[in-house]
């Protein structure tokens, strides 16, 4: 009996050991690519390793789990990369991604004491706006507008961001010598142009309220 059980400890063991084995280059290569600091890359490390001993990836897509685990990590520590970035250089599905993500914030988290911040919109309108060469004076434009929208009723938190972030930045920048179009703001933002004049409408309808 003792020796079975001796047998199952040592298959649990290396089992644990080759998940490791198998993440953590992927877990390096995606955080290269994606020129993350080295205490993003530990702290995805730490919340991937509580993963796999929680056997969360048994049965499941460890690439996922993986890309995941980064993308909390850049959630925890506030820096500005997107889900989609992380998505882009992992090649992990969005909805596999979306699971993994969600599954480590409501189990493996709170067992680490970390707490995760969704991204926001006005950290959306900079990061956005560097990646357009937008002036300052534009970023922060945009952002007053976001909040005035929001002080008369839009609500902009919990409702893509993304977008909101994107049609902010356009119908500021349009009214400057940094005219953008819409197929660069979007692809910038990672949304579709839909998504971006859908946010436009809902921002220029607030605005036209506004003035009658």
């Amino acid at each position: 009996m003792f020796s079975r059980l001796s047998k199952i400890q040592r298959s649990l063991i290396n089992s644990l050991e080759r998940n490791f084995w198998e993440a953590q280059p992927k877990l390096k290569l995606y955080a290269s690519k994606l020129n993350m600091p080295i205490y993003i890359t530990e702290t995805a490390w730490r919340i991937y390793c509580e993963v796999a001993k929680q056997k969360l990836t048994m049965g499941r897509s460890i690439e996922g789990f993986i890309a995941a685990s980064l993308y909390a990590a850049i959630r925890i520590h506030e820096f500005p990369k997107l889900l989609d970035d992380v998505a882009d250089v992992s090649m992990v599905p969005n909805r596999t991604l979306f699971r993994s993500l969600g599954m480590i914030i409501r189990q493996i988290l709170p067992i680490l004491h970390l707490e995760y911040h969704p991204i926001s919109v006005d950290k959306l309108v900079f990061l956005f706006g560097n990646k357009l060469e937008l002036p300052e004076e534009i970023k922060i434009k945009a952002l007053n507008l976001l909040q005035e929208s929001s002080k008369k009723g839009l609500p902009i938190i919990g409702k893509d961001p993304k977008g909101l972030a994107a049609a902010a930045l356009y119908l500021v920048a349009n009214k400057t010598n940094f005219k953008k179009n819409q197929v660069e703001i979007a692809q910038v933002a990672k949304i579709t142009e839909v998504t971006l004049r859908s946010r436009l409408k809902d921002l220029q309808g607030l605005i036209n309220r506004s003035k009658c």
